[in-house]
């Protein structure tokens, strides 16, 4: 009998009620995770009641692992609010009580992650709080310095800051702390030095621009997010704004995502000059800097159907397929040897290099429209003779078509067929951009990864080295 060599039993249908490998929960819950904002439509609608259901399912049988994958997203790729959304999940299931306060503590990294992540729980579960989730704020609470307090004070939101002293009764360390929270409750706390505050009691103007770029007190992403209010009132001071743009620490620091650098790209291009533009590809460049670079030839596909049409947010321009397209041009940066194609019910290949410019690229050709026929890559690798070592697939998996009078075929059966007919014994690393819960690939050699950060790109070397996939390296994350 067989003990390796056996396909996959796990079968079911995708979205389109294609045929697809069903996912396994805790698998199935990272990719969920680590693809959504939370409560925001996708081409298939919005998963986000479909992701709770499989958060309860996966603490009932591995409350750990949820803590860690709760604070490995908000660490390591980013993730907000569905850092927040699991970390109430945890306070309000038996099994996840135990690791609520060390989850809590690694996922607060600002003073406004206390109060989304008691509003979330408060609008889902209602009272009472779960002591656990009280004492886990408490301890974040008590860090909080007085420009936090009042930068995010929470005026106008359903949980102020004012209302986590009244709902979890922190301990002051001291006397001043205690002033401190007195003066919170009373609302006479000092007005911080922000570039909200900053506009709103000076304007929108030059000089109001060139005071905050030499305070030092305008964040990256808040930089990244006024470049063209910036660039068009035009502050003397404006080099500096590029010089921090394309600084190599100041982006490795910031720890966007690489769509973010795309949004803002998007904004800017229609007023901005060249010294702008080539800050921004310089950005992307140093967030692709440290990732381990791929020996041998990789073919990379870039799914650009209808399907990855959608927008990432509501408050969003950026599509999922220029997300994609993104994420398949900084693989190129680090292939010793790469073919890039990008696929929807037709092929294209683009002669690309490690020097090509991502941004520009993705502006002039991320288009999405047509089917989705992941078989294509293959299709074509086997007529054309490609070899290759590996193949990265970066899609939304939701496949709809095949070849002519194939349509009950898998795509797996496609990477086996190149496999046979090539002798190669081809790494397949498929990147998943929506979460909608199945997979196209299963076996050998497989590696299934899943979010939107470029730090996706370390589990492909990671995988073919037997060092660890992403739902491994999470299982084994551990913080300060």
């Amino acid at each position: 009998m067989s003990k390796f060599n056996n396909r996959p039993t796990n079968l079911t249908t995708n979205r389109e009620g294609m045929p697809a490998f069903a996912m396994k929960d805790r698998a199935k819950l990272v990719t969920q995770v680590l693809t959504s904002f939370f409560n925001e439509q996708k081409f298939y609608g919005d998963n986000s009641a479909e992701m709770e259901l499989t958060i309860r399912k996966v603490i009932q049988q591995d409350a750990d692992f949820v803590s860690r994958l709760a604070v490995f997203a908000r660490r390591e790729f980013n993730m907000r609010s569905v850092s927040h959304v699991l970390t109430a999940y945890l306070a309000h299931e038996p099994e996840g009580k135990p690791f609520v306060r060390k989850t809590v503590q690694g996922i607060v990294r600002r003073g406004d992650d206390v109060t989304e992540l008691m509003a979330f729980y408060l609008s889902t579960f209602g009272k009472p709080i779960p002591n656990a989730l009280r004492k886990g704020i408490c301890d974040a609470f008590v860090t909080f310095d007085e420009y936090t307090l009042a930068k995010y004070k929470g005026a106008g939101k359903a949980v102020r800051m004012k209302d986590i002293v009244l709902l979890c009764h922190p301990k002051p360390a001291d006397e001043a702390q205690a002033a401190l929270w007195k003066r919170l409750l009373e609302d006479r706390l000092e007005t911080p030095l922000t570039w909200e505050t900053e506009l709103s009691a000076k304007g929108n103007n030059k000089q109001t621009w060139k005071e905050l770029i030499d305070s030092g007190k305008v964040g990256y992403m808040a930089l990244l997010r006024n470049l063209r209010n910036i660039i068009q009132v035009a502050p003397t001071n404006i080099n500096k704004v590029w010089k921090t743009i394309g600084d190599e620490d100041a982006v490795r620091k910031s720890r966007q995502l690489p769509f973010r650098f795309l949004s803002a790209y998007k904004e800017i291009s229609p007023v901005a000059g060249s010294k702008a533009l080539d800050a921004l590809e310089d950005a992307v460049r140093f967030a692709a800097g440290n990732l381990p670079r791929l020996p041998g030839r990789t073919v990379i596909a870039v799914d650009t159907s209808g399907s990855m049409s959608s927008t990432m947010s509501r408050k969003s321009s950026v599509r999922c397929c220029e997300v994609g397209m993104m994420l398949g041009l900084i693989a190129t940066r680090i292939c010793e040897d790469s073919l890039f194609y990008t696929f929807d019910d037709k092929i294209e290949k683009f002669p690309l290099t490690r020097h090509t410019a991502i941004l520009e690229t993705c502006m002039r050709y991320a288009s999405a429209g047509g089917g989705t026929r992941m078989s294509l890559p293959f299709e074509v690798m086997i007529r054309d003779g490609i070899r290759a070592d590996r193949i990265i697939i970066i899609s939304d998996n939701e496949c709809n078509r095949y070849r002519w009078g194939d349509n009950k075929a898998f795509v797996q059966n496609y990477a086996d067929e190149y496999r046979r007919q090539s002798g190669i014994d081809l790494w397949v690393h498929a990147i998943d951009l929506m979460g909608y819960g199945t997979q196209q690939f299963a076996g050998s050699r497989t590696n299934i990864i899943a979010g939107w950060s470029e730090k996706v790109l370390n589990f492909i070397l990671l995988a073919e080295q037997g060092a660890g996939t992403l739902e491994e390296t999470i299982a084994r994350y551990e913080w300060q």
